[in-house]
């Protein structure tokens, strides 16, 4: 992947291609941002520049065949690993390897994609994909055994942070001291959900969102989209190119997301000391824990957002609002001023702890139905401007 293909970022590449061609390569980097703020195609390019000995910041003159081989994401000295679950295909013990196919079309097909596109692409949606301690395992073999070119060997761990904690203690040692010419990428959108130790141990990259010009000119180069709709939908993406894709081609899945909280937020208001109402919420949260629950968290942080716009709304903050509804009869304008000072922190406290507990596998339809109660309460709650 050439450094020239990926979106902004001039000052990380800049650092990257430097330190390399100084010989100042850290044995493990945490490489964290945001979602389509492109951190798994820098690190792929970044390996590329390292193993196929490029040179003046750009992935090419160095050697040929090994540029060829990361075109098809081949070569041998590159390993990944990545959250799998068991699917039609892998019944038991599912690891990177027996998803190698998949996984090289996936990056081919859009490198700025997301887990939960990740999932789909596996058929995995319904379930919660890991990097259990039988990748670890793979993981120490595969880098026990020496190169394959003779040179570095490069370990890529894609959304680290859904390694269980078997797998983060497993590879700790290794971490900490691997094999000579042995590399570490990490790949996170939640430095947090890391355990300390092995964060303590990398040397932390921090991606920032992208710009909208980055967005919108790709938009128009790349997908000949006429200037003002580039503007609008990378706008929308807020920094985020994987969203942008999504916004242009309408399968994001924001519509229903939409849908399904303007349902919610009409049916809270109605609910105080309203019986039929609170039967209402039951039955929406009974809908919403029928889906799978990456649907459920993905969801979650949506309502995140869409509180988060309304709130910024509220307080005159236009520039930074991008969501724009396209739902009939609500308007954005409207709801804002029941999202204040007084209960947007508890608000998106209860969302958060909501997605914590989902992901921890608790009962889906008694979290909704819990969070959906608390919601009726606060969203009537008086802002204390008034």
């Amino acid at each position: 992947m050439l450094f020239q293909q990926i979106l902004g970022l001039p000052h990380i590449k800049s650092y990257l291609t430097t330190s390399a061609d100084r010989g100042r390569i850290p044995h493990a980097q945490l490489f964290v941002g945001t979602s389509g703020s492109g951190t798994l195609p820098m690190a792929i390019a970044y390996a590329q520049y390292i193993l196929c000995a490029n040179e003046a910041g750009e992935n090419t003159g160095g050697k040929q065949a090994c540029n060829t081989k990361f075109e098809h994401l081949s070569h041998p000295d590159l390993h990944f690993a990545y959250p799998v679950a068991t699917n039609d295909k892998v019944k038991k013990h599912p690891t990177s390897d027996a998803f190698a196919e998949e996984w090289r079309a996936f990056v081919k097909k859009n490198p700025y994609g997301n887990i939960f596109d990740w999932y789909v692409s596996l058929g995995i949606e319904n379930k919660q994909g890991q990097i259990g301690v039988d990748e670890a395992q793979d993981i120490v073999k595969k880098l026990s055994l020496k190169s394959y070119e003779g040179g570095y060997k490069i370990m890529l761990i894609w959304m680290a942070h859904k390694m269980n904690t078997s797998a983060s203690n497993k590879l700790l040692k290794l971490i900490e001291e691997p094999p000579e010419k042995t590399i570490f990428i990490l790949i996170t959108e939640e430095e947090e959900q890391i355990i300390q130790t092995i964060r303590s141990r990398c040397q932390v990259l921090h991606f920032p969102p992208l710009g909208e010009e980055v967005i919108q000119q790709e938009l128009m180069v790349t997908h000949g989209i006429p200037e003002n709709e580039a503007l609008k939908i990378a706008h929308q993406a807020n920094g985020n190119y994987n969203k942008a894709l999504h916004l242009l081609h309408h399968d994001g899945g924001d519509e229903q997301f939409e849908d399904w909280f303007i349902q919610w937020v009409r049916t809270a208001f109605k609910a105080k000391g309203n019986k039929s109402a609170i039967n209402d919420l039951i039955v929406w949260s009974e809908s919403i824990a029928a889906t799978g629950r990456e649907t459920q968290k993905q969801f979650l942080s949506y309502c995140i957002d869409f509180f988060r716009q309304a709130m910024l709304l509220n307080y005159k903050a236009d520039a930074l609002v991008f969501l724009e509804p396209k739902t009939a009869g609500f308007q954005l304008e409207k709801f804002a001023p029941f999202v204040h000072d007084t209960n947007i922190i508890a608000i998106i406290t209860e969302l958060q702890d909501a997605m914590y507990h989902i992901e921890r596998n608790g009962n889906a339809k008694i979290i909704l139905t819990d969070l959906s109660i608390k919601l009726t309460r606060l969203l009537h709650k008086k802002s204390n401007a008034t």
